[in-house]
């Protein structure tokens, strides 16, 4: 499969966007701007951009996000349209472009009965529009020759980012409930992680893969992100029951925030010890993983720092806004480094080097 130029910038783009949506959205939250726009999809009840007069700063930040929820779908489009044309030509892409007129016609059907019925259209509509996205993704992957891992991986991300956008009006609907904020904040870190693995397999050979590592190297690092899993979902529980509710009049979710700041810290130093085991021995015994577990543990350091220091400094929003990024880029970095456990077997390998050679 032929990666072209364009695909690896839209892919790197597409990662660096679900990066910076965090960001945005955790200055949505730090800012008290929540309930910037008091409605969704749109923004007001008769209008779909905030005005200014009555919402203030608080409806432009929120705005602002949402209008970055529409670049990151527009970046998760190309790349799937991109990835599509280089693994099955123009058969994939067509079919993919049919699903998705099929799925808007089918959408606003659904939107104008359920308006019909006195219900709430919208919800109908992105749910269609949803669920088509994901028969599309099932059915063009079964149609592409090559680079399925890839296919798969776009079309997530394009999954995940129709299904945020619909948390996303829950949020709002719900009156920022701590616990569906919490969700779309892991949803949106879930998303960097599927845009990191695609980066890295769009760079991997294509084949069968084999263990590159010792099994038991390969248990710890396994084991090492059940950790990392633990640790991020304690820090959600912990800044969902501390000051920054997204809203003045928000409540929080009833925890006790000093607690749960401990409990969060449990497994974060546990998380560290571990990386540091894995770092040192990726070294000594000179794996694949060295250089990226390496890096996991200096975003590690970084992100400790940054957390001790929020906590003493009676949580800053600036601060408590670069260790929610800082935390989507460790589960990233760790990503790259759970990829590098295997490579590509030699048996796989070696049809592609004879055909080299007999060119």
């Amino acid at each position: 499969m032929n990666i072209s130029p364009a695909l690896k910038v839209f892919a790197w783009l597409s990662f660096l966007a679900e990066v910076i949506i965090i960001g945005t959205g955790g200055a949505v939250r730090l800012t008290g701007s929540g309930l910037g726009c008091s409605e969704w999809p749109l923004c007001t009840p008769d209008s779909l951009v905030p005005i200014v007069a009555d919402q203030g700063i608080h409806g432009i930040i929120e705005f602002g996000n949402r209008t970055m929820t529409g670049l990151v779908g527009i970046l998760a489009i190309a790349v799937l349209l991109l990835t599509l044309h280089a693994a099955g030509g123009k058969r994939p892409v067509l079919a993919a472009v049919w699903f998705a007129l099929g799925g808007i016609a089918a959408g606003v059907v659904a939107y104008f009965a359920a308006e019909a019925l006195g219900w709430t259209g919208v919800i109908f509509f992105s749910s269609v529009l949803l669920l088509v996205v994901i028969a599309a993704a099932v059915a063009v992957t079964r149609v592409v020759p090559q680079r399925r891992d890839l296919v798969v991986l776009s079309s997530l991300v394009l999954i995940g980012v129709v299904a945020q956008a619909f948390v996303g009006g829950i949020t709002v609907w719900t009156g920022l409930n701590p616990f569906v904020v919490g969700f779309h904040y892991v949803s949106s870190l879930l998303l960097v992680c599927v845009t990191a693995a695609y980066l890295v397999r769009m760079y991997a050979a294509d084949g069968a893969r084999e263990r590159a590592v010792p099994r038991w190297y390969g248990i710890v690092v396994h084991a090492t992100s059940l950790v990392l899993t633990v640790t991020i979902f304690f820090g959600v529980l912990t800044t969902g029951s501390g000051p920054h509710s997204g809203d003045a009049d928000v409540i929080r979710d009833g925890f006790d925030a000093t607690f749960l700041s401990h409990v969060h810290s449990w497994p974060g130093y546990a998380l560290f010890a571990l990386a540091l085991v894995i770092a040192i021995v990726a070294w000594t015994k000179d794996l694949p993983t060295r250089r990226w577990a390496t890096a996991f543990v200096a975003v590690l350091v970084v992100q400790i720092g940054v957390g001790v220091w929020q906590a003493n400094a009676a949580l800053p929003p600036l601060l408590v806004g670069i260790h929610m990024v800082l935390a989507a880029l460790s589960a990233a970095t760790y990503v790259v480094v759970v990829l590098r456990l295997k490579r590509v077997s030699a048996q796989a390998s070696a049809p592609r080097t004879e055909a080299v050679a007999a060119r």
